[in-house]
């Protein structure tokens, strides 16, 4: 039986699960209009620099510290701090000594489209 999608709940924990690396949870229910995921990196480990989607997301640090890298220099952050990355703007993080754990959220990506093909 499916979850009823019309009603509040709680989805998951942001709580530290030291075994994950990358997304340690993703937001994935059906009709939803946000995509949002729980992103944890270890100690000193790091997302290299890359170009962004193209819609604005924010971030919320849940845990840890460190950099959020951009071709503007490199913002410090820590637990509570949020950042707003603009659409397409270059981005890369690293980890703190006690690694990085942050919340993203942004409207949902369109998804693949079936079509004509371009001539």
């Amino acid at each position: 039986m499916h979850p009823d999608t019309t009603q509040p709940r709680i989805l998951a924990t942001s709580a530290n699960d030291a075994t994950v690396s990358g997304a340690a949870w993703k937001l994935a229910e059906p009709g939803r209009g946000l995509d949002a995921n729980l992103i944890q990196l270890h100690p000193c480990d790091g997302i290299a620099m890359h170009e962004g989607p193209d819609l604005d997301v924010l971030i919320h640090v849940a845990g840890g510290s460190g950099t959020v890298d951009t071709d503007a220099g490199d913002l410090e952050v820590t637990v509570g701090d949020i950042v707003w990355l603009p659409k397409g703007s270059v981005r890369g993080f690293t980890a703190g000594p006690n690694g990085l754990r942050y919340l993203t959220v942004h409207t949902r990506k369109p998804g693949m489209q079936i079509g004509k093909r371009q001539e």
